[in-house]
């Protein structure tokens, strides 16, 4: 969830890295810093805050020099401060280096170093890695990074400068994102592609413990032997433009508004009427999946709740059992897998640690893996056995939202390529619901041009402490993931429950004018749904509904209700996510929040 970049060539690094830098902040920091060597000497400036800090500092007091490395970090060892920023040097000043990831035994290796006469000024467990390359430093700088990358447990992005070889920047990686950039007789590495997308697009994507090696003759990657390793460049296609805000004042705001189009992308060429649906990067036969005694979907966060939509219409189409868990949850409670079960991931940047590490589990208990991520050439795509991309784009805002979606519809299209491969489904049930799902793009349009409705009772709501959010079935699952978009962008808090469930104990919480976001989508579920809000109304609750074209007798119970363009109660949650999305948008700008940053998260959460 840090930012690493990295330079060598022959133009001022300081420029360089500050901009590679200003390019990650979409996941998340709370410090920054540079190193860069010049005329022998390693020259370190960082601080606390935003990158305008750091770069008030470099104006102040310029370095030269054209190789260097920068970080942004998210504190995970030590507290945010100038001493545990990155880039962090080892005691005598001559080797600097910066790091994603966590080292887990660093304080085994913290407490022999000391032992060993090095003395540590952080809290942090990147200094040791610094002080480690030292003691294993015999004249080759590689060698060193080896040895001490060997006695390293956990998972790391490294990237190594030192005054010992002045022309030289070494780096590796292991279960931490890193890219390396070739320009004209220049070099960068990158924890991500868009900080070094201005200085080139050919890039070579590492796996796990490959090392690289640059100087400004050139470039080897090597394996641990320091065997060259031949890779082919990764050209990348898509520009600079998807990360501009165009015009909105909020990158959140502006991807809130793509989704009508990612909904359409992520179809594309998958959804076509009369013709089998195309799942390119999926090789699971018709046996294979007839073979399946169960499915496990696994995830974090947002992707946590497109996987329990997952679940519920995966087991309706294909007749499958499925289980979801928390992948943090499902990775340490011993889950009975195995090669009749299939374990579908689903992760954004496809570099979630944890997501990363119930995949590797499942492969060594011979589970067959499906990943859906929306990165390219990302860990969780190299590593699993079949892929399905989520052609959102990049997504800058911390808080996901047309991410979401598109793992929406790519559940949506596992769960009718099963039905169609085991006909669970008769074929004119599975060309019904494909030109349903060909709709959701023009009725998300339509929910899009309510805003005015939703900015009004935001302005109403957004000085409450306290949220609920209700729904059944399906909606539930959309209740979740609204409440949790409240939650991170206004820090107003907010909870989630199954309608059913409030008189076993959440309804003692209604009191009179608390406010209560009511789904009512699911036709099968909506009377039922009526009697849950009567429950909180008669309580003296704030009720705003969302409810299906249609179903207006719901405004005889509730507050206000916004009414959703009619869709098949199956496909609601890709489009009652909106309003949901919307509102939290609305109430955090009142609030005035930082919304595309919001406090203590980060994008890609590359550590446990």
């Amino acid at each position: 969830m840090c930012g690493i970049v990295g330079y060598i060539g022959k133009r001022q690094a300081s420029s360089i890295l500050v901009e590679g830098l200003t390019k990650l902040e979409y996941r998340g920091y709370d410090s920054a810093g540079v190193a860069i060597i010049h005329n022998g000497c390693l020259d370190v400036t960082k601080c606390k805050g935003r990158l305008a800090n750091l770069e008030k500092r470099l104006e102040i007091n310029p370095i030269e020099g054209t190789m260097g490395i920068g970080h942004t970090r998210w504190a995970t060892h030590g507290e945010p401060s100038d001493v545990n920023s990155h880039p962090h040097t080892n005691q005598k000043g001559t080797i600097s280096v910066v790091h994603n990831g966590i080292i887990e035994n660093y304080i085994q290796l913290r407490e022999k170093l000391t032992k060993k006469g090095y003395k540590f000024l952080s809290e942090t467990d990147t200094e040791i890695i610094p002080q480690l390359i030292d003691y294993y430093y015999k004249g080759d700088l590689v060698e060193a990074v080896i040895k001490a990358v060997s006695k390293m447990e956990g998972s790391y992005a490294i990237g190594v400068i030192s005054t010992y070889e002045p022309d030289k920047l070494v780096a590796v990686r292991k279960d931490s994102p890193m890219v390396v950039g070739v320009g004209d007789g220049e070099y960068f590495i990158a924890s991500d592609i868009p900080a070094i997308l201005n200085q080139t697009r050919d890039v070579y994507l590492l796996d796990d413990k490959e090392f690289v090696v640059m100087t400004t003759d050139g470039i080897s990657i090597l394996t641990e032997e320091k065997e060259e390793i031949q890779k082919e460049i990764y050209h990348v296609t898509w520009n600079t433009d998807a990360a501009e805000k165009g015009g909105y004042e909020h990158f959140m705001l502006k991807e809130i508004h793509e989704q009508p189009k990612v909904i359409k992308d992520t179809m594309l060429s998958r959804i076509i009427p009369g013709k089998p649906i195309n799942l390119d990067k999926i090789s699971i036969t018709k046996e294979q999946i007839k073979d399946i005694e169960k499915i496990f979907i696994v995830a974090c966060g947002t992707a946590y709740h497109a996987g329990v939509i997952g679940k519920y219409v995966i087991e309706k189409l294909a007749r499958i059992p499925v289980e979801v868990d928390i992948a943090s949850e499902f990775r340490y409670r011993k889950p009975i897998i195995n090669e009749k079960t299939l374990v579908i991931v689903i992760s954004q940047s496809g570099e979630t640690a944890d997501t990363l590490a119930v995949l590797r589990d499942a492969k060594a208990h011979k589970s067959r893996v499906i990943a859906v991520t929306n990165v390219v050439g990302s860990s969780v795509s190299r590593e699993a056995d079949d892929v399905l991309y989520t052609w959102a784009g990049p997504e800058i805002a911390v808080a996901s939202t047309k991410a979401y979606v598109t793992q929406l519809i790519a559940m949506y299209i596992i769960a009718l390529f099963f039905a169609e491969n085991k006909q669970t489904l008769y074929q004119e049930k599975i060309e019904y619901y494909k030109n349903a799902m060909l709709e959701l793009p023009n009725k998300a349009e339509e929910v899009l041009k309510n805003k005015e409705q939703i900015q009004k009772f935001s302005s109403k709501t957004y000085m409450y402490k306290d949220m609920f959010y209700l729904g059944r079935g399906l909606d539930y699952a959309v209740a979740m993931e609204g409440s949790l978009k409240l939650k991170e962008i206004s820090y107003i808090h907010s909870e989630a429950y199954a309608a059913g469930e409030l008189k076993h104990g959440p309804i003692a919480l209604i009191e009179k004018g608390t406010i209560v976001i009511a789904l009512a989508t699911q036709e099968d579920l909506f009377e039922k749904m009526v009697s849950n809000i009567k429950e909180v109304k008669t309580r003296g609750a704030n009720v705003f509904a969302l409810a299906l074209e249609g179903n207006d007798t719901i405004e005889k119970t509730v507050d206000s209700v916004l009414y959703l363009p009619k869709v098949d109660p199956l496909f609601a949650p890709v489009i009652s996510v909106i309003p949901l999305q919307l509102l939290s948008y609305s109430i955090a700008v009142q609030k005035a929040c930082d919304v595309d940053k919001p406090r203590n998260l980060a994008k890609s959460v590359t550590v446990e």
